[in-house]
């Protein structure tokens, strides 16, 4: 099973992103979609001018950030496994989400928003990495940073987040709040190519570094001490690793909102599938959170057309069951 993942997973993905495109209110037939795809890549063939309006301006690039943002968070969900050797850690668990809510949430409120649709998922971005680099100065100690103090330091970011965006949204007036708390659902109902521009060089420049972490994410399994032994330079791994997070995770939830449970089940899921190792562990993490994105945002369009869910709601009514199954599996096993 093991050996057949990688094309399973690619399948998975694939079969979910021409459901995006099909599945809506209107209902597109395989053949039509296809067709289009083909004149999209510059094929000379007869297209519906009516698909082809849907699915180019509407569905593909809602169905590329889907796939954009669930890619990061299960690849960025499985370094922060790793970096923590702990499968409940998440890639919220640095304060990054924390950071890049309270900056998407500060940019609606005092009305940045009316700058351009860039400023929102700037102003998000910004609060991940301004997030992320408060955690890693206040975990920091004679040059280390202990993994217990960059969780108590994560938590002391993200409650100090909530507490500044409760603060905002009590302030907020009626139009305000409610902008806030539908992108605070996460939602992908806003995307476009432009979007899809926006998040893509920095999730592109996380998930090309993500892969180099796989040899020391593996050493680390081992304990600190034990990595170092075997050469991987451990404070300079964990520096990478939070950049690449919170690169990643920052660009997205700038432009997504907080979506959660991607990042905390995939990476858990793919690692009883294809084990431990990360050279694999990662990649398909982030091909699974791809997938499983494009799949709930498409389930978001439908269960109550013709208005639509937030996504973030359909990933924890999904995710939230299915993790305490796993929970309840591994009960079992240590039980027996």
């Amino acid at each position: 099973m093991t050996g057949r993942i990688e094309p399973l997973a690619f399948a998975l993905l694939g079969a979910s992103l021409l459901a995006a495109l099909c599945i809506g209110p209107l209902s597109l037939p395989a053949e039509s979609v296809g067709r289009v795809l083909a004149r999209l890549a510059g094929l000379p063939v007869e297209v519906d001018e009516r698909a082809m309006a849907v699915v180019s301006a509407l569905r593909l690039p809602r169905a590329a950030l889907a796939a954009i943002v669930g890619g990061s968070l299960g690849a960025a969900g499985a370094v922060m496994q790793g970096l923590f050797r702990n499968a409940l850690a998440d890639p919220g668990i640095l304060g990054i989400s924390g950071g890049a809510s309270l900056g998407a949430v500060a940019a609606i409120y005092f009305g940045a928003i009316a700058w351009g649709l860039w400023a929102m998922p700037a102003a998000g971005f910004a609060g991940g990495l301004v997030a992320a680099n408060i955690v890693a100065r206040l975990a920091r100690t004679n040059g280390r940073m202990p993994v217990a103090a960059l969780l108590l330091s994560g938590i002391a970011v993200n409650a100090f987040a909530m507490a500044m965006m409760g603060i905002l949204i009590y302030s907020s007036d009626d139009r305000q709040l409610r902008d806030i708390t539908v992108w605070l659902l996460g939602s992908l109902s806003g995307a476009s190519w432009q979007r899809v521009a926006l998040v893509a060089p920095a999730v592109a420049a996380a998930l090309a570094a993500i892969p180099f972490l796989a040899r020391g994410l593996d050493a680390l399994i081992l304990g600190e001490r034990e990595a170092a032994n075997l050469g991987v330079r451990v404070e300079s791994l964990k520096r990478v690793a939070i950049a690449v997070v919170a690169m990643a995770t920052g660009a997205v939830v700038s432009v997504a909102g907080p979506i959660g449970f991607v990042g905390l089940v995939v990476p858990h899921v793919v690692r009883l599938v294809a084990g431990a190792g990360h050279r694999r562990l990662l990649p398909l993490s982030a091909c699974a959170g791809a997938a499983l994105l494009v799949a709930a945002d498409t389930l978001a369009r439908v269960i109550v057309a013709p208005a639509e869910l937030p996504v973030g709601l359909v990933t924890a009514a999904i995710g939230a069951p299915f993790f305490a199954l796993l929970l309840l599996r591994e009960k079992g096993h240590l039980a027996a």
